[in-house]
């Protein structure tokens, strides 16, 4: 069964037409409704469940009685709805079912009970609250299987997908114990350290401890990536997803290809490993209850698949196939896991800062004891400072806790924060919810005061043993590593957000916005001043991407030269070379950096400027056509 929560300030239905050959007749009154402060309950009754129907019936009514505790509705409203699965119960054995479900959640609840008529085509009214609760989708499904039939195939297996993880339950459970812990050793309690010469590092506190995940109003980098033509949402497909226009998905690319060299630079031995995997395989199953993601399900043949959330279980599954001893270690797996899928709710959602689909470069890295798991998490965070560094981001970094960890690798943490320079976020749990003891983040702050967490390093102690992982230690027996997850990155399309939120930030306080210079789409404008230049402009601009490896466009619209250097500057490029009379006849170009300096520079000069500001970064050719007036107009 499928089931489909809308939390809604009021409902009202009213039914049109048979939607089968012979309808259940309709009772005088039956044939519309109305409810307020009311929980939709959304079903449809799929082919498995008439094996087991008093599970399935037991199933549904725990999971009303689960939401119905969290949103406190005062009203349920049963509507039964065929759309939420392709696998659908005989008519008469679905109204049979929805029946039985309908008198059970009557009997078992305190609040008034209303219904929608099986079997007729109805319009609906709906209008739905906002809050992050007001929509939730569950999927049930029988106890336990049918026995074969003696001779024949065995029934297809029918256990029902995880809905919601244990992580994600003990999440809510989580009693968190916060503390910072300075660069001299010092660990005071958040509340009482001194925050007063940073207060954006309190913000971030302030939002770790209390903040919420819901997104109260559109975030400025979602206008920002729109009118800078970066990336857009998708109308045609599921919220969360979106669309990347040239420029974007060269910021995209080049951060893709940042993060693979710096991992591989690190000993990350890169790998690519499937998008489904099947939930009844026996590790992957235990470790969906410890991850704190939701899952999107499809379903091939008699068999439901779930879409992975991280790279994780393809790397496990080649580890357990690999033959390591003890000098192999560390061993480094790196994927750059272009599709990774997480099915947030709607009001979690929020341009670039969470999606539902996203690319993810995840390195698992498999260490012999904690004195090499240390050794190796510590190399990654300075790779996680780096990579921070070449993104020009301030941040702040969170380390979480078991207590009894923390206990006992006190040191450890205080060489973390020695490292960082600067006081660390600490978060405590007095036990282990999750499969890690623990974990570092990197956050930056946006213009609301939220905290996303781009870089991390988990060490797992749990993973190794569930999946089989095993090396030959030196005395030649089998024994159990641990585990290393890290993305030194993050989520890229996160990166865009922070990219965008930064520079937001920086704009309010009356700073010009920028990019990093080997992340700007266009990284030099040259700006001809009238017609008469504009050949000269385009062999100045093949000259310096030949001799810089530069991305060079020209202005070449009957535009005059104020508008041209505006345009350029709401498009953040980093030099423009204003290009007439006197560049054309003179060995010194005219050069504004978007710093606002301005310098006469030969060409010579230039390219040596250019190569020192774009550094080992990764290159990539001009995406779009180097002669503005051809250009298309993205935005809608």
């Amino acid at each position: 069964m499928r089931l489909l929560f809308v939390h809604a300030d009021e409902m009202s239905f009213e039914a049109q037409r048979p939607a089968l050959k012979a309808p259940p007749p309709l009772s005088p009154g039956e044939e519309k409704g109305s409810a307020a402060e009311v929980l939709v309950v959304f079903y449809t009754v799929e082919a498995r469940d008439v094996e087991d129907a008093g599970s399935v019936v037991a199933q549904a009514v725990e999971n009303i009685q689960d939401v119905l505790r969290q949103v406190h509705a005062r009203e349920v409203l049963l509507y039964p709805y065929a759309h939420l699965s392709n696998q659908l119960a005989p008519p008469d054995r679905a109204k049979e079912l929805g029946d039985r479900l309908r008198e059970k959640v009557r009997s078992s609840l305190s609040v008034p009970v209303r219904w929608a008529p099986f079997g007729y085509y109805k319009s609906f009214v709906l209008r739905a609250k906002g809050h992050p609760l007001a929509e939730l989708s569950r999927a049930i499904g029988p106890g336990s299987s049918l026995p074969a039939t003696p001779g024949g195939p065995s029934p297809p297996k029918t256990s029902a997908p995880p809905t919601e993880s244990q992580a994600l339950a003990n999440e809510k459970k989580l009693v968190s114990h916060w503390y910072v812990l300075t660069p001299e050793g010092e660990l005071t309690e958040a509340e009482r350290y001194d925050f007063s010469q940073d207060p954006d590092f309190q913000a971030f506190y302030r939002y770790e401890a209390q903040g919420s995940r819901s997104a109260a109003e559109e975030p400025p980098h979602v206008r920002m990536m729109r009118e800078m033509e970066l990336v857009d949402y998708e109308p045609g497909a599921d919220a969360g997803n979106f669309r990347w226009y040239p420029k974007g998905y060269l910021m995209k690319r080049l951060l893709e290809e940042h993060a693979s060299n710096l991992i591989q630079a690190a000993g990350g031995m890169r790998v690519e490993t499937p998008i489904m995997y099947d939930f009844e395989h026996p590790a992957l199953k235990k470790y969906l209850d410890r991850f704190p993601a939701r899952q999107y399900i499809l379903r091939s043949e008699d068999k439901e698949y779930f879409l992975r959330f991280a790279a994780c279980f393809g790397q496990y599954l080649i580890f357990h196939d690999m033959v390591m001893s003890r000098k192999d270690l560390p061993v480094r797996l790196y994927e750059l896991a272009r599709f990774a899928f997480r099915r947030e709710q709607t009001g979690e959602l929020s341009g670039l800062r969470r999606l539902r689909t996203f690319t993810m470069p995840d390195m698992h890295t498999v260490v012999a004891d904690l004195e090499q798991a240390k050794a190796e998490f510590l190399a990654q965070f300075r790779a996680s400072q780096t990579w921070m560094a070449d993104l020009e981001i301030p941040y702040h970094a969170a380390v979480r806790f078991v207590r009894e960890f923390y206990d006992a690798h006190a040191d450890f943490a205080k060489t973390l924060a020695r490292t960082l320079g600067k006081p660390l976020l600490v978060e405590m749990w007095d036990e282990r919810f999750f499969y890690f003891v623990m974990k570092f983040e990197f956050h930056p702050l946006d213009t609301q005061g939220r905290a996303a967490a781009l870089s991390t390093v988990q060490i797992d102690v749990e993973n190794c043993e569930r999946f089989g992982i095993q090396y030959t230690d030196s005395d030649g027996q089998r024994k159990t590593p641990l585990l290393l997850h890290a993305s030194i990155p993050g989520a890229i399309e996160r990166n865009v957000y922070a990219l965008l939120e930064t520079e937001a930030r920086r704009m309010a306080r009356g700073e010009k916005g920028k990019f990093p210079f080997w992340l700007a789409p266009t990284q030099i404008r040259i700006l001809p001043v009238s017609d008469a230049y504009v050949d000269a402009a385009l062999e100045l601009a093949e000259r310096l991407e030949a001799e810089a490896g530069a991305r060079v466009d020209v202005d070449d619209r009957e535009e005059g030269i104020g508008r041209k250097i505006r345009d350029a500057e709401l498009e953040w490029v980093p030099l423009v070379l204003v290009y007439g009379e006197k560049e054309k006849g003179s060995p010194h170009l005219s050069v504004r950096r978007r710093d606002g300096t301005r310098a006469q520079m030969s060409l010579e000069e230039l390219v040596r400027e250019v190569r020192e500001s774009q550094g080992t970064h990764p290159r990539a050719p001009l995406p779009l056509p180097r002669r503005i007036r051809l250009r298309p107009v993205f935005r809608g």
